[in-house]
């Protein structure tokens, strides 16, 4: 069957395009479901759509018995301003498909079109998901709480662009055992003073001071605290205080994320961010109050799931296109890991890393776009996996 994606090439081209027009962020979607549903009804596909968000459920009935594999994209966008200059480019202002969510959707489409066709050939069924949030890491339990994952036996997923490497040549699909891609939350940091003029300091608390110690401070938590055998980050991304060049503010707020392969990790770095800020606030005669918005675990792959994925990828895009170990997992983070938490599975990883047509460009990038002629790829390893776990 996955041979039949390549000729539905420039189908996928086509939705991916459409789609990338009407980027949408968070959790309410209408426009991108709307699109997603009207062409999974022309290609009579049964679905439902969600009761929390703009997400959609369906499933694929095989013509046997037999077990059930869940396929998901997510189709969220990015509050980015679009600068690539393609003809397609978004039409709504400030916001961009800038992280491939748009190819997900269009090579998933891709894939169950061919499924759809060949439905009878099934041993089992086809649920798949076209999942909402996952920037901010809270779409994955609301598709889970809708039932996406019940009486599933496998799950898979996949991701776009040069997340891992730019060096990897575009077409070529990763997938590894074990952890692939690290926890990520967001923390904020409230730091709070005494405004006054800024030519008399003396009488006020100066926030800016002690958010300025704090920043530097939760540095020295990954150099001095955390193991080089256990890799983590700690970043500040994001700094508001402030309104005059000489007026010492009331207030400053600092945002961060931290992202960490083991639990154990993860929730250290939380305690010391509280523990840090807190302190160097009280030592300046402030007060700090401390958020932290937990997002998703870190992704591990099955063994199992990951060597079957492995192998079906080497049968639809031949030997020298997939790897299979890598010497580090990713520090970036997916809200697949709830989905791999209930069920096995894997998450992959598919090149379209291509310097010559500009598409080796950072993700969450005003820039970023991606290699078309390797959508069909992603359409037919999908496909490759449903056969294999299905029918052999």
């Amino acid at each position: 069957m996955w041979e039949k994606c390549k000729e539905l090439q420039d189908y996928i081209v086509s939705l991916r395009r459409d789609l990338h027009k009407i980027p949408e962020v968070g959790f309410d979607l209408p426009e991108t479901q709307a699109y997603i549903a009207a062409e999974l009804d022309r290609l009579g596909i049964s679905y439902k759509k969600n009761q929390k968000d703009s997400g959609i459920i369906g499933e694929i009935q095989g013509g046997q018995p037999g077990k059930t594999v869940l396929l998901r994209a997510d189709i969220d966008a990015l509050p980015i301003q679009e600068d690539t200059g393609v003809p397609y480019a978004s039409q709504h202002e400030g916001c961009m498909h800038a992280c491939g969510h748009d190819t997900h959707a269009a090579m998933l489409l891709g894939a169950l079109r061919v499924l759809q066709e060949n439905r009878q050939e099934l041993k089992g069924n086809v649920r798949f998901v076209f999942q909402t949030a996952e920037e901010l890491s809270k779409g994955a339990p609301i598709a889970i709480e809708e039932g996406v994952v019940d009486g599933v036996d496998a799950v898979f997923g996949c991701h776009i662009g040069s997340i891992l490497d730019p060096k990897i040549s575009s077409g070529t699909l990763v997938v590894v055992p074990g952890c692939c891609m690290a926890s990520f939350d967001r923390f904020v940091l409230k730091v709070k003073g005494v405004g006054c003029h800024g030519s008399t300091p003396e009488k006020g608390v100066d926030p800016i001071n002690i958010a300025s110690h704090i920043v530097v401070s939760l540095q020295e938590v990954i150099a001095r605290e955390i193991t080089t055998l256990h890799p983590a980050v700690l970043t500040i991304g994001k700094i508001n205080g402030g309104f005059a060049y000489n007026v010492i503010p009331n207030e400053v707020v600092i945002e961060g994320t931290i992202r960490a392969l083991q639990e154990d990790v993860r929730q250290y770095l939380a305690k010391r961010i509280e523990e840090i800020s807190k302190s160097v606030a009280a030592t300046f005669r402030g007060s700090c109050e401390y958020e932290m918005d937990w997002g998703a675990p870190p992704v591990v792959n099955d063994a199992a799931m990951a060597a079957l994925a492995g192998d079906a990828a080497k049968k639809a895009l031949g030997e020298d296109w997939v790897i299979t170990s890598l010497p580090a997992p990713n520090m970036g983070g997916e809200d697949f890991a709830y989905y791999l938490e209930k069920v096995p599975g894997a998450f992959m990883f598919l090149s379209s890393s291509n310097p010559d047509k500009k598409t080796d460009v950072p993700h969450h990038n005003p820039k970023f776009n991606v290699d078309e002629d390797v959508f069909y790829r992603g359409s037919a390893v999908f496909v490759s996996i449903v056969e294999e776990l299905l029918n052999k």
